[in-house]
């Protein structure tokens, strides 16, 4: 849930009016709507719900078309439900807008911001804040720029392992219950529950305040999920991916995420194998592809061979 003093607190405006109630609307759409067809009058589709944002086009037409109409479709345009009216570009409101925002008991906020980056950033602020979140038990780490979220059975050394990533100088950003959301197409974020917000359970010692005992740059509030490891009980009698050119992905918030499987076995350190993964990975997406090297210096060497 997220209310109009959330957004107030979050996005810099100028309170033209508003009162302790009207700020204590939820905004429950991440939608913008620029009313301009009400301004002439047509409401039939008119979604009272959403946040109304005035631009230069629609705060001229009100001023110069507008008459003695302007307050009966102002107060249309700030319904009871709607959360907040914003006007873009430092544009003056008018005695009417005042009014019907005073009648409806409806937050009037101006920015100075353009119209289309004032849009922007509601969208993609709301659009964040208010995508269903779904709870995933692992630890979430951001290493080298990456966000990596380490999962495994209880009792396998995912919290040893992001403190042993925290002293190397990375970030916890989430540990075992990890908030995932989608932020758009292509991203998925994690966050931590605020309850477990910078701690960190290690099992004999207890929960440890990571932020207090390393400093603020130890943590995170969230990060993309960009790579996941899975760290399973090594099995003497599974084959194991020696090369790594196996793929694997994982769905979260209906984005698939690259996965690597990580077998835990005594004398491995699981620090140093997951960072050299994460900085593998890291110049995969940079286009350098360790195995297809590998793949032509063989393909060198046997041809080599055979001309000998």
């Amino acid at each position: 849930m997220i209310t109009v003093k959330d957004l107030t607190n979050k996005i810099k405006f100028k309170e033209l009016y508003s009162t302790e109630s009207s700020l204590q609307k939820e905004v429950k759409s991440s939608d913008i709507t620029r009313p301009g067809l009400e301004m002439t009058g047509y409401f039939d589709y008119f979604q009272a719900e959403r946040i109304q944002l005035f631009g230069m086009k629609e705060w001229s037409y009100m001023m110069r078309e507008v008459g003695l109409e302007r307050y009966d479709l102002l107060r249309q345009i700030f319904a009871h439900e709607t959360p907040a009216v914003i006007l873009a570009r430092g544009l003056e409101a008018p005695e009417e807008m005042i009014q019907a925002a005073r009648q409806r008991d409806v937050t009037l906020l101006q920015s100075n911001e353009s119209t289309s980056r004032l849009s922007g950033q509601l969208a993609s602020y709301l659009d964040e804040v208010l995508a269903p979140r779904t709870s995933i038990h692992g630890v979430l780490m951001d290493i080298f720029g990456i966000g990596v979220l380490i999962q495994g059975t209880s009792g396998i050394g995912k919290s040893e392992t992001g403190l042993d990533l925290v002293r190397r100088g990375h970030k916890l950003v989430a540990d075992d219950r990890v908030d995932v959301y989608k932020k758009d197409a292509f991203t998925v974020m994690g966050e931590s529950p605020m309850i477990l917000r910078n701690l960190l359970e290690i099992r004999g010692v207890g929960i440890i305040d990571v932020q207090t005992l390393f400093g603020t740059g130890a943590v995170k509030v969230s990060s993309n999920i960009d790579l996941a490891i899975q760290l399973e009980n090594y099995d003497h009698e599974a084959e194991y991916d020696r090369l790594g050119s196996q793929t694997y992905t994982i769905p979260l918030a209906d984005i698939n995420v690259p996965l690597l499987k990580v077998p835990v076995n005594v004398g491995r350190n699981l620090s140093t194998i997951i960072e050299a993964a994460v900085s593998n990975f890291s110049a995969k997406q940079m286009g350098y592809n360790t195995i297809e090297v590998f793949y032509d210096r063989l393909t060198q060497l046997t041809q080599e061979n055979k001309e000998i």
